[in-house]
C-alpha cells in the first residue's frame, strides 16, 4: 500500500546524494549511502510508515536489514536534525514536497 511513497522517496534521496539506486541498496557502510538510507528510513517513518514496511521494501530491493538498524537510522537522522541547519531545510523540503 506504502510502496508508491517508498519509492518516491528512494527516488528523491538518491538525486538528493547524487547515487544510483542500485548502491543505495548494496551492503556497504559508505558514509554517504550510509547516511541516504537513514535519511530513507527517517522520511518513510514520518510519513508515517511501520518500520515492518520499510524492511519489506528494502528486502524487495535486495537489502535485508533488521528493525533495530532502521530504529538506530532514524535516531540519527533526529539527531543531526538538532544540530544541522542544512539537513533541517533538505528534510522540510522533502516534507513539502510529498504532502498529501
Amino acid at each position: 500500500m506504502k510502496a508508491p511513497i517508498f519509492n518516491t522517496y528512494v527516488e528523491s534521496v538518491c538525486e538528493l546524494f547524487n547515487i544510483d539506486k542500485e548502491v543505495l541498496f548494496t551492503k556497504t557502510k559508505r558514509r554517504d549511502i550510509v547516511d541516504a538510507r537513514h535519511l530513507l528510513y527517517y522520511l518513510c517513518s514520518e510519513r508515517p510508515m511501520k518500520q515492518v514496511y520499510i524492511q519489506e521494501y528494502m528486502a524487495e530491493n535486495g537489502y535485508h536489514i533488521s528493525h533495530s538498524s532502521i530504529h538506530w537510522g532514524i535516531k540519527m537522522v533526529k539527531e543531526k536534525l538538532v544540530t544541522d541547519k542544512d539537513y533541517i531545510s533538505i528534510v522540510r523540503d522533502l516534507d513539502k514536497a510529498y504532502e498529501l
